[in-house]
């Protein structure tokens, strides 16, 4: 604890001050101080928290420009010509996805201290299924705006199963896989991050995320999408891999439970093997990853090839990449001076409120910037790459909308954040 912010709860104690007639400033304070006391429970951890908010942060500039870059495209890393600025904007949030499940399952690993088997499986399957419900409801509707249907999709609603659906549904599997123990869990993981892309050359293709001539289950390692009813589901995200991220982070728990030294160690060793062992499959390139690279003109034309490794399904190679850096970093996360720890662990602790406002604001903005540019607000009442042809900012616009964004929604997360270190309402976890 900050031996200032530790005099000062002292001194409310001491003084005997009730909670309401403490300046505002100091109430904050305190709260923000509980809030890292409580990281020394074994299921909070401001290391996690501040990692998960890092990525949080470096997140939604992706979504940022999925509505406001000129052009808008849904993965600039598929176009040949991108240039440099643009790869590196798209490829350094690839970490989030991994870092998001992988912690998610951390978060449910360190839980098993004071939840019970039972417990554990029932609130898993519950908050899974709550994340699903979420994402086919509320964060649906924030990417279009559009929750009565859209004509290319022949009038039905259009449901995104990204990021909160693979969590919701990795959670529901590990609803019962727990029931096998952590070490299980760990070995069940990696064996499907090592092993699905075996199913490569085998898995039937599909043409992207608006094929719908496919059973269901091929969405499972391939983006497709599934009309049904009034509703049409596009799957971005196939869910396969990413359970075995959530199973790898649930029985990695315990290594979060050692020591600081030596869990930093053992993070350290893990993210350099993963990194090494991503730059050496890449070279080889023998197995792990589908896309190919080449020497090309410019040394930064190949830096790019060879950084391009597939995200949907994540491939094995997408994963070492990410995963490995993330655990580095995280190793090192205890020295990260307090001016960033702090606003990134207010993040941190406030993930679903950030993720499920931040898709509404930008949207929302991206309205705004539209009428003022002389468009019909109805024009943008869809997704992204939808927008009509002339709309959008260069990149540098981009980062300014950015950063805006995360200045107006930092209020919202430091208040839920300051709500959940105070109160334990069983409610709040699902918050």
């Amino acid at each position: 604890m900050d031996v200032g912010w530790a005099a000062s709860y002292s001194a409310i104690a001491i003084h005997g001050y009730t909670w309401p007639s403490v300046p505002p400033a100091i109430q904050e304070a305190v709260a923000i101080t509980r809030a890292d006391d409580s990281s020394r429970r074994a299921y909070r951890l401001s290391s996690i928290d501040m990692v998960r908010g890092l990525v949080i942060v470096i997140m939604a500039i992706d979504h940022v420009r999925d509505y406001f870059n000129i052009g808008g495209e849904v993965d600039p890393m598929a176009n040949p010509r991108i240039s440099a600025a643009l790869f590196f904007t798209r490829w350094i949030t690839h970490y989030c996805a991994p870092v998001f499940v992988f912690l998610a399952g951390t978060s449910a690993g360190l839980m098993t201290a004071r939840k019970s088997q039972t417990a554990m499986a029932a609130f898993l399957f519950k908050r899974g299924a709550w994340l699903i419900l979420i994402e086919w409801f509320v964060i649906s509707t924030a990417w279009s705006f559009a929750p009565w249907g859209l004509e290319p999709f022949g009038g039905r609603v259009g449901v995104v199963m990204q990021v909160i659906w693979v969590i919701g549904a990795s959670m529901i599997v590990l609803a019962g896989a727990q029931c096998f123990g952590q070490r299980v869990c760990l070995v069940i993981g990696a064996a499907i991050l090592v092993c699905h892309n075996l199913l490569d050359s085998v898995w039937p293709a599909t043409s992207g995320i608006t094929d719908t001539a496919h059973p269901w289950w091929v969405g499972l390692h391939a983006q497709m999408a599934v009309a049904s009813g009034p509703f049409f589901f596009l799957i971005p995200y196939p869910l396969l891999p990413w359970i075995g991220v959530m199973l790898m982070g649930y029985g990695t728990a315990p290594l979060f439970q050692q020591p600081a030294a030596r869990r930093n160690a053992r993070l350290l060793a893990f993210g350099m093997t993963a990194t090494a062992a991503f730059a050496a499959l890449r070279a080889i390139g023998v197995y792990g990853e589908p896309n190919p690279w080449q020497i090309q003109d410019t040394p930064i034309a190949t830096l790019i090839d060879f950084l391009n490794v597939t995200k949907y399904p994540p491939s094995l190679l997408f994963l070492l990449m990410t995963l490995g850096p993330a655990a580095i970093f995280c190793a090192h996360a205890d020295r990260v001076p307090d001016v960033i720890k702090r606003p990134l662990i207010v993040f941190g602790r406030a993930p679903f409120a950030f993720y499920v406002a931040h898709l509404y604001l930008i949207h929302g903005l991206a309205v705004a910037l539209g009428i003022i540019r002389g468009f019909d607000a109805s024009a943008f009442l869809t997704y992204g790459f939808f927008f009509p042809e002339g709309y959008g900012i260069g990149l540098p616009g981009t980062y300014l909308v950015w950063g805006l964004v995360i200045a107006m929604l930092y209020p919202l997360c430091r208040w839920v954040a300051s709500v959940k270190s105070r109160r334990h309402d069983w409610w709040l976890s699902y918050l």
